[in-house]
C-alpha cells in the first residue's frame, strides 16, 4: 500500500502536543569504521509523559555543548512544533562541521515530538497513519569480514562498501556467498572516515563480479562513471538525498551524463534515511512521490545507538518493509555473535503508543 504524498503528513500534522521541557542523553560506541560513534538522545517531556528522538550527527564534537534552553515549551500541533524548530538555530554554540547536520538535529527533535504527541494521544504511528506494521526485511551493513556473520546466520543479507582493499579475489569470494544485495560506493562523502575514492578499475570489477546487485552512490562523472555506462538501472542514491527535489535533480543529472541512450531514465530504487530530510513532512512527501514513481525503497541506518534505530525500523515496517533495509537491530553493532534477531523482524501485534517498533524475539 503506497503512501499518498499529499495526505500522509496531514494525518499527523494536527496532532496536539504539550511540551513542558526537554533533556538530553549522550551515547557513545567504538564502531568498525575506525571512529567513536556519538549520538544524543533527545527526551521531550510533557503531561507526565516522555517522547524520544535521536540526533545522529556524525561529528563527535558537535554533540558537546548541546543546546539546553531552546524555546520549545508550550502547547502545539505537531506541525506548529515543526515550524518552530525550522526557525531556530539548533547549533547556537557554534556552526556544525557540516551544514547537513542541521537536518540530523532537527530530525532528532521532530521524531521526539512525534513520539510524545502519539503517546499523549495513546496512538501508535501505524494507528495514526491507518497502516499495518509488516515484517521488516533487513540487511547488515558492515566493513568487517562477513564470514563470521554467515556462520551465525547463513541466510543473512548484506549491504557492503567496496573499499580500496577489495581485490578481484576477495570480490569473487564475497560474491560466491550470494548474500550481497547492495554495494555502496560512497562517492559523495568527503572528509569523513568512510570516504571512498572513485576508481574505474574497482567500479568495473564490482559491476561485473556482482551482476544485478544495487549500486549505491556511484560517481556521476569521470572515468569511474564511464565504466558503469549501461548499468544505470542498478543505481540508487543516499548521501545527496535530502528532499524529493534532490531525487529529481539526481535523476536529471544521470540522464544528462548518460545521453540519448538514457532517454526517459527513471531511478528504480532509493535509500531513505529519515534524518537526512530533517522534517517529517519532507520525509513523507519524498516517500510518497518515490512510491508513486514506482521506486523500490529501502531504509538506511546511521549507527543509531538509541531510540533512532527503533524508529527507522518502524518507518520501514510501515512504508517499505520488503526492501533491503539497512536497519539491522542494534545487536548487530560490532563483531559477530550468536543469539541475534533474524530477518525479517516480525512486529508484535500490539505496538503500544508512540513512535517505536517492537518485534518478536
Amino acid at each position: 500500500m503506497h503512501l499518498a504524498p499529499d495526505s500522509a503528513y496531514r494525518q499527523l500534522a494536527g496532532l496536539a502536543l504539550v511540551v513542558d521541557g526537554y533533556r538530553t542523553e549522550r551515547h557513545e560506541l567504538d564502531v568498525s569504521s575506525g571512529f567513536r560513534r556519538v549520538t544524543t538522545e533527545i527526551v521531550l517531556v510533557g503531561g507526565g509523559l516522555e517522547g524520544r528522538g535521536e540526533d545522529v550527527t556524525y561529528a563527535a564534537d558537535d554533540h558537546d555543548d548541546y543546546p539546553a534552553k531552546l524555546p520549545l515549551a508550550g502547547e502545539w500541533t505537531l506541525d506548529g512544533f515543526s515550524r518552530q524548530l525550522g526557525g531556530l538555530d539548533l547549533f547556537p554554540a557554534r556552526p556544525p562541521q557540516e551544514e547537513f547536520f542541521r537536518n540530523y538535529r532537527r530530525w532528532g527533535f521532530e521524531s521526539a515530538a512525534l513520539d510524545l504527541a502519539l503517546r499523549q494521544r495513546k496512538l501508535s504511528l501505524g494507528e495514526a497513519l491507518g497502516r499495518p506494521y509488516a515484517p521488516v526485511r533487513f540487511v547488515l551493513s558492515t566493513r568487517l569480514d562477513i564470514k563470521p556473520w554467515l556462520a551465525v546466520d547463513p541466510n543473512l543479507e548484506f549491504k557492503l562498501d567496496p573499499t580500496p582493499e577489495w581485490d578481484e579475489r576477495l570480490m569473487q569470494e564475497i560474491a560466491a556467498t550470494g548474500r550481497v544485495r547492495a554495494l555502496d560506493f560512497k562517492s559523495f562523502y568527503t572528509g569523513s572516515p568512510v570516504d571512498n575514492p572513485s576508481d574505474p578499475v574497482q567500479y568495473r570489477l564490482v559491476s561485473e563480479t556482482f551482476p544485478g546487485t544495487v549500486l549505491e552512490d556511484p560517481a556521476l562523472d569521470g572515468p569511474a562513471r564511464e565504466v558503469l555506462r549501461g548499468q544505470e538501472g542498478r543505481f540508487s542514491f543516499d548521501a545527496p538525498v535530502h528532499s524529493w527535489e534532490d531525487v529529481e535533480a539526481i535523476t536529471e543529472r544521470v540522464a544528462a551524463v548518460c545521453g540519448p541512450e538514457c532517454d526517459g531514465f527513471a531511478l528504480r530504487q532509493l535509500n531513505i534515511k529519515p534524518s537526512r530530510f530533517g522534517s517529517l513532512s519532507a520525509l513523507l512527501y519524498c516517500v510518497g512521490r518515490a512510491q508513486a514513481a514506482g521506486m523500490v525503497l529501502y531504509g538506511g541506518g546511521q549507527f543509531e545507538l538509541g531510540i533512532g534505530r527503533d524508529q527507522i525500523q518502524a518507518l520501514a515496517s510501515l512504508l517499505y518493509a520488503e526492501g533491503p533495509n539497512d536497519v539491522a537491530p542494534r545487536e548487530y553493532h560490532g563483531d559477530a555473535h550468536p543469539d541475534v534477531p533474524g530477518s525479517p523482524l516480525v512486529p508484535l501485534e500490539y505496538q503500544g503508543a508512540g513512535f517505536g517498533f517492537a518485534f518478536e524475539v
